[in-house]
């Protein structure tokens, strides 16, 4: 790669989230003289991630969507295409992806089509079966961030399975806390030494399933277990989770964090790591737990059996299905010998597969081949 060349990554907004992460490892982790990045965003406010970019230098751009299909937006893109000789975008997500193909048509820009995740229950519709293949064939290269989600786009969004590569979404580790640190906060939380400390990151949405987590906790605790459960996170399904937790009446063994700008501090003191969600890309709070070589229990949605390979770093469990769900919890509990294998193996397959140098190099490739 000798000709310097032009990225810009179209998306919705860079507040905080897991594609607003990956666009934000791939600007600060792509380490490359020839490739100049810059960021588009179809919807305001930018977000903090994109306020940061910008404060280091990095070109962002926001446009306002109008509600309807904005034409607007379309002359928009392909002006600042022109204006600031774009070579690559490269469209994260499905709305993203069909303005910047439209944008693009006749220019000499290649197009990368990046698909972050689905929707639980998942489908397609007859418009977006008729269109996909035809902005298929306007796109020179289209990936999917895990292998759940490249077969989601070929049931349900009619792409060819020939024309989608998986690259998994890369994170820069988890800085480690102190064991002072650590000990501070179980006290902050009145966690005694004692207690085994069950733990998530999730903003509270239905698709995360934290009403099944918290059955499957009580019967962990039903079971005898000295155990606690640290939730980090906030949104719609509070409500129904307090009430849960008072139904379950296990208030005192249940601490809802909030939301936490910087939850690593939590992530650190939690022993066994869970993920009970209905439906998942690839999971970023995943990944920053198997960095810091946390065991793992999760649900097979999505890409979670392809983050957690059952039985070698974690275990993966049947989706909605509280009676193996907190059979799981219980063996890593139960075995030590099991326990500490998976703490090995979840920093070693974190080290593995799912490094912001991986993803980077994986899209490097990309990037070069299509500008070829």
């Amino acid at each position: 790669m000798s000709k310097a060349f032009n990225v810009m990554h179209i998306t919705y907004d860079m507040r905080i989230g897991g594609t607003e992460m990956v666009i934000r490892n791939l600007i600060e982790g792509f380490n490359h003289p020839h490739v100049r990045m810059s960021v588009f965003c179809i919807e305001e406010p930018l977000g903090p991630w994109g306020q940061d970019l910008a404060s280091k230098g990095i070109p962002i751009t926001t446009v306002a969507r109008q509600p309807g299909f904005d034409r607007s937006l379309i002359k928009a893109i392909r002006h600042h295409i022109k204006q600031n000789n774009i070579d690559i975008i490269h469209c994260h997500q499905y709305t993203p992806w069909v303005y910047g193909v439209l944008a693009a048509a006749g220019l000499n820009t290649r197009v990368v089509f990046t698909e972050h995740g689905r929707f639980y229950p998942d489908f397609g519709t007859w418009k977006r079966k008729l269109i996909n293949p035809v902005l298929a064939w306007f796109t020179d290269a289209s990936t999917a961030i895990s292998a759940a989600t490249k077969q989601a786009l070929i049931t349900h969004e009619h792409l060819s399975a020939s024309k989608i590569e998986v690259i998994y979404n890369g994170i820069q580790p988890v800085s480690p806390v102190t064991v002072d640190e650590q000990a501070a906060l179980k006290s902050e939380l009145g966690i005694t030494k004692d207690q085994t400390v069950f733990g998530t990151i999730a903003r509270f949405d239905p698709i995360k399933n934290h009403l099944m987590m918290l059955r499957a906790f009580k019967d962990v605790l039903n079971a005898g277990v000295n155990a606690v459960l640290v939730i980090v996170g906030d949104g719609e399904m509070r409500d129904a989770i307090t009430a849960l937790i008072d139904e379950l009446d296990i208030g005192n063994q249940v601490i809802l964090t909030g939301y936490q700008p910087q939850p690593a501090r939590y992530l650190s003191i939690m022993d066994i790591f869970l993920l009970s969600s209905f439906s998942e890309g690839t999971s970023m709070t995943l990944l920053e737990a198997m960095s810091l070589g946390k065991p793992c229990v999760v649900t097979d949605a999505g890409g979670n059996g392809e983050v957690i390979a059952h039985r070698q770093n974690g275990l993966v469990t049947e989706n909605d299905n509280q009676a193996e769900f907190a059979s799981a919890m219980l063996e890593l509990v139960n075995d030590s010998s099991l326990y500490q294998a998976y703490h090995q193996q979840s920093l070693a397959r974190f080290n593995s597969l799912f490094t912001v140098d991986a993803m980077c190099d994986s899209f490097q490739t990309i990037y070069t081949r299509v500008m070829q």
